[in-house]
């Protein structure tokens, strides 16, 4: 029996997209790169299901920010700008 393996995301677009070009198989792609034909399956199912996002307008996922990374780096750029100042005025 096979040890499970992580399959990268680049992996796994590129044999879904010869599964829906259709040229080959989802039984030799299976063979030629050493999966199991339902992961193919799923693979091709998920592109399908998630190709219509890629084109819609505006909706990027708001960026979840960590109040506690911007408030430290608010006080360095407070720290940078008193050590700013006084560089400037030394010379």
């Amino acid at each position: 029996m096979r040890k499970h393996r992580n399959h990268d995301a680049g992996f796994k677009a590129r044999v879904a997209l010869e599964a829906v070009k259709g040229e080959r198989t989802v039984s030799e792609l299976a063979a030629e790169y050493g999966v199991h034909p339902t992961m193919i399956h799923q693979w091709k199912k998920a592109l399908l299901e998630g190709a219509a996002d890629i084109f819609e307008r505006g909706s990027r996922k708001p960026v979840e920010v960590d109040e506690e990374t911007v408030r430290s780096l608010h006080a360095k750029i407070g720290e940078l700008a008193v050590v700013n100042d006084f560089l400037s005025r030394k010379l």
